[in-house]
């Protein structure tokens, strides 16, 4: 108890806040059992995360973006199209070196809603997936407060797949990796 409080006293007196703005290409590695054969298209969207730091090594990170839209098919042939919103919480640890070089590693949580799930021929997913998420980025200090960042997450995304009568078709795992590149604003 004196080591938590400990730390967020130190905490207080490190307190930094930072905002990052990214590019991402998100790369789904579909697969689905018994049905083979499943694909989720690549997709390049915008994303943004809050960072909270505790000390200048320990902080938390909040993952947000806006829903993204997957085509998904069937050894080619189009199944249609799904909506998600894939937020993640992941704990980071950074490790400055010197001034202008902060890398960092990271592990949480990603909770996936299922926006938009109705596939062609009455398919349906599941509405959402609890699953873990990685993570290892740098930020590169450019000037003042401002960063260049450059990001890479692992996200492990589940669901099942039912028909019309919502009995089970099959278990389709999405499980993106996620490459970003972009800029963040620290708050000191």
């Amino acid at each position: 108890m004196l080591a938590l409080a400990g730390l967020v006293i130190s905490g207080a007196a490190q307190a930094e806040a930072m905002v990052r703005v990214r590019a991402i290409d998100i790369l789904p590695d579909a697969k689905s059992s018994p049905v083979t054969g499943v694909d989720v298209s690549n997709k390049i969207a915008p994303d943004v995360d809050l960072n909270w730091f505790f000390t200048k090594n320990l902080a938390v990170e909040l993952l947000l973006s806006i829903p993204q839209e997957h085509k998904v098919t069937l050894n080619g042939a189009s199944l249609g199209k799904v909506s998600h919103l894939p937020p993640a919480l992941l704990l980071q640890y950074h490790y400055p070196v010197g001034e202008t070089f902060r890398p960092y590693v990271g592990a949480g949580l990603n909770y996936t809603l299922f926006t938009d799930r109705k596939l062609d021929g009455g398919l349906k997913l599941e509405t959402g997936s609890f699953g873990p998420a990685i993570q290892a980025g740098m930020d590169v200090a450019l000037q003042g407060n401002w960063y260049f960042n450059v990001d890479v997450k692992k996200i492990w995304i589940d669901s099942d797949v039912t028909d019309g009568t919502g009995a089970f078709v099959t278990h389709v795992e999405i499980n993106p990796l996620i490459v970003g590149a972009g800029i963040g604003y620290a708050f000191r």
